[in-house]
Order: structure tokens, then C-alpha cells, then sequence
């Protein structure tokens, strides 16, 4: 199958997937949905086979370095949430562009990286309340999913065609934006106030932890072993990580309740 046309038709799927199971459960179920590398895994897949294992074992850093910057953007709107979504959009922003920044100039080693973006996990998961309260089930527009669907298709369909123009490790971080998080967090903040947002957004970061680990495996395994058996051991322990944090986030459900 021509590349361009597995991104045009597996991307979406992926998405629509995600954004289907997360309507199912709600907010916080929602946001950890989010938090897992819808767009950045296939990203990284094109990448293999387009570049090669090294350039997409250097993305992989990028993408590491990418969990810090998530962290970043959910503590910045959780921060200002209360003022209203485009302050809170705002300061996760910069959040975001700040700490990817800092990191692309001081390359820390692998290791480093890996531990420096769970502590930013770590201050995120206690930073950002759970939310105490069921928020009422609100439906959204019908051209909210296709929009949703194109926008992670275009993304991963450009990042993947400027990679060779920005190099592996900014595309690794470009990558990462959280831009399905985002337009959850949105959503629910406008139809159920502020802490609503909240809870996609803690959510998110509760979810991060297997987006960290399948990145940080990958890009380790990535020019060691057969790029199969790279991803397929990167998602399994991404699955097993998931699985453990989807306890807190039941545990955050059953507390609204």
C-alpha cells in the first residue's frame, strides 16, 4: 500500500476509535484516551519507514521529550482554567513551547530525559484536582469528529513529510502537541465550566505514563532489534502501563459518582 494512502486511511481510524471510547466514559476516561500516542505512533511508524530506525529512534527522543511538554500545557490551563478556556488554551501553550524548547537546547542524555519527564508527570498527577462532581452528558456538534479526524491526519501526514526539513528529534516533539487533549479539554469546559476541562486534562496526565513508556522503549529498541519486534514490545509495554493507570482513572470516575 502507497504510504500517503496508509496515512489518509489508518490515521483517521485510529482517531475515530479513540475519540468513540473516550465518548463512551466521559471526561476523565476521555482525557486519558487523549493522552495516549494517537498521533505520535503514527508518526513514528511513516518515520521508520520512510527515514529509517535511527532517524525515528532520534523522533522518539523528541517525543520523550514531548511528555514534559504535555505535563507542561495541562498544569498552565489547569492553572488559569477558571478565567476562561482561551487563557487557560494560552498558558498550556506556552507551557508547552517553553519546556520543548529548554529541552531541544539542552539535549539531555536518554535517561535523564526519561526520568525528567516523570517527574513532570509526577507534579501533574498531584497538581491538577480530581474532579468531585458527574458533569451532565452533553453531545456534540456532527462536524466535531470528521474535523477531529482530518486535523490528526493533516498533522501526521505533515510532520512526516517536513521531518528530513526540522529533524527527527523536533519532530518528535511536534508530534506530540497534544491537539486531541486539547479539543476535549475545550469542549468540556465550554459545555460544563471549568473544572470539567480539568478532568480531561488530569486525565491526560494520569495517561501520559504509557506515552512515556512506549516512547522511551522504542527509541531504545529501535536500533537494536528488527522495527516489528521494536513497536510491538514498545506498545506491550505501553498496554501493560495504561492498564495500571486506568485504575486511578476509575477511581477518579467512582469518586464522582
Amino acid at each position: 500500500m502507497n504510504l500517503l494512502l496508509a496515512k489518509l486511511i489508518l490515521t483517521p481510524l485510529a482517531t475515530l476509535t479513540a475519540i468513540l471510547v473516550g465518548r463512551r466514559w466521559g471526561d476523565v476516561v476521555g482525557g486519558w484516551i487523549a493522552g495516549l500516542p494517537i498521533t505520535s505512533a503514527p508518526v513514528a511508524v511513516f518515520l521508520t519507514l520512510e527515514h529509517g530506525p535511527a532517524f525515528a529512534a532520534a523522533a522518539s527522543a523528541g517525543s520523550v521529550a514531548g511528555v514534559a511538554s504535555q505535563a507542561s500545557f495541562c498544569m498552565g490551563y489547569a492553572a488559569v482554567a477558571s478565567a476562561g478556556w482561551p487563557l487557560g488554551f494560552l498558558a498550556g501553550a506556552t507551557g508547552y513551547v517553553g519546556v520543548a524548547a529548554l529541552l531541544q537546547v539542552a539535549e539531555p542524555a536518554p535517561i535523564a530525559l526519561v526520568v525528567l519527564s516523570g517527574l513532570f508527570l509526577a507534579a501533574a498527577r498531584f497538581s491538577i484536582p480530581a474532579a468531585r462532581a458527574r458533569f451532565p452528558i452533553s453531545h456534540s456538534p456532527r462536524w466535531e469528529i470528521p474535523a477531529r479526524m482530518a486535523l490528526v491526519t493533516a498533522i501526521v501526514v505533515a510532520v512526516t513529510t517536513l521531518a528530513t526539513t526540522f529533524g527527527p528529534r523536533a519532530s518528535g516533539v511536534m508530534a506530540s502537541f497534544p491537539w486531541i487533549g486539547i479539543a476535549l479539554a475545550v469542549f468540556a469546559h465550554r459545555a460544563h465550566g471549568a473544572k470539567a476541562g480539568v478532568a480531561v486534562l488530569r486525565g491526560m496526565a494520569i495517561a501520559l505514563y504509557g506515552f512515556l513508556a512506549f516512547f522511551a522503549l522504542l527509541g531504545f529498541a529501535l536500533t537494536r532489534i528488527p522495527a516489528p519486534l521494536a513497536f510491538l514490545a514498545a506498545t506491550a509495554t505501553a498496554l501493560a502501563v495504561q492498564f495500571a493507570t486506568l485504575k486511578v482513572v476509575r477511581g477518579d470516575s467512582r469518586a464522582r459518582a
